[in-house]
């Protein structure tokens, strides 16, 4: 049985976010969450929450659905990270000329599965 949680309109770029969602990847949620908790990273942080979240989905989804999910043996099948909505912003150039920078955004989705 599997569950999911979405973490939408982040603001990191899509190619940091996946260097950490490559690194868990395939783990077991603790080893995950160890991972992610000695990360220096900026993004560890709300990826370890969204791990977090997901399993709390699944504690939710056990206790309301009886499904019998055992949160000992859950670990990341599936983590995607895409990329959102770009914010544009200007800053000045020489001699009056404006450049646009591109503030990045991602949508994370982690998919947990029992072994």
């Amino acid at each position: 049985m599997s569950v999911s949680a979405r973490l939408s309109n982040t603001h990191v770029s899509p190619q940091k976010a996946r260097l950490l969602a490559n690194q868990i990847r395939g783990l077991d949620v603790e080893d995950a969450l160890a991972i992610l908790d000695m990360s220096v990273r900026g993004f560890s942080k709300p990826l370890a929450k969204l791990v977090r979240s997901a399993v709390a989905n699944a504690e939710d989804k056990n206790n309301r659905d009886k499904t019998g999910i055992d949160l000992d043996n859950l670990f990341v099948s599936t983590i995607t990270v895409d990329q959102g909505p770009s914010m544009w912003r200007i800053r000045a150039r020489a001699q009056g000329r404006a450049g646009w920078i591109q503030k990045k955004t991602s949508h994370v989705t982690i998919v947990l599965d029992e072994r």
